[in-house]
């Protein structure tokens, strides 16, 4: 699957498959929040696991019309405010929960697609992290270069793109096949900073 082809096979995404590929990739990025919290010494971190389970929980039922409002109320209750630290890790931590709103909305507001800059956001919060830890001197071109060759955002663009895959073999949202998605987006717990929970 070449760039153009994901791209397409992302817009195309629609209902449970959208939500279910926004879902992952929040998944993804949940260690960059717990860790985050943790360091700044919030308790939030399980809180938040607790509503990334719940709305996982939402990928099999029809939820009652309050639900997603108030997981949404939940959500920027725990929400980092990005001015308030100056901590690096605010930004991943923050990049996690536009993707978690992302897919609460979906689901409150279905005939808006949201995967495609999902999937930039996602993307985005891996090149910040290289640019970040590794950019640090180098010209533009380097930077391109150093990006295009690095690990992690082959990891990203690998996962990204099995996942698209996975959604599109799979006709309903069944439990094994959301249990696999998770257990895939989950990486064991390492995020797509490879920083792990772990550690």
């Amino acid at each position: 699957m070449n760039a153009n082809q994901f791209l397409k096979a992302v817009e195309q995404l629609q209902g449970w498959r959208e939500c279910a590929f926004l879902l992952a990739l929040a998944e993804r990025g949940f260690p960059n929040y717990a860790l985050f919290a943790d360091a700044m010494g919030l308790k939030t971190g399980a809180k938040m696991r607790q509503l990334l389970d719940l709305a996982w929980g939402l990928l099999q039922e029809i939820p009652s019309e309050a639900a997603i409002p108030q997981l949404l109320a939940k959500l920027e209750t725990l929400s980092p405010d990005v001015e308030a630290y100056d901590a690096y890790g605010v930004h991943p931590a923050f990049d996690f929960c536009r993707l978690l709103e992302q897919a609460l909305l979906g689901r409150l507001n279905p005939d808006k697609h949201r995967a495609s800059e999902a999937s930039q956001w996602a993307m985005e919060t891996v090149i910040g992290f290289i640019e970040v830890s590794e950019g640090e001197g180098l010209d533009e071109d380097e930077l391109v270069r150093v990006l295009d060759h690095h690990p992690l955002m082959k990891a990203d663009k690998a996962f990204q793109r099995d996942l698209v895959l996975a959604l599109k073999r799979q006709r309903t949202p069944t439990e094994d096949f959301v249990a696999q998605l998770r257990g895939m987006a989950a990486n064991d717990g390492v995020s797509n900073l490879g920083i792990s929970l772990n550690d």
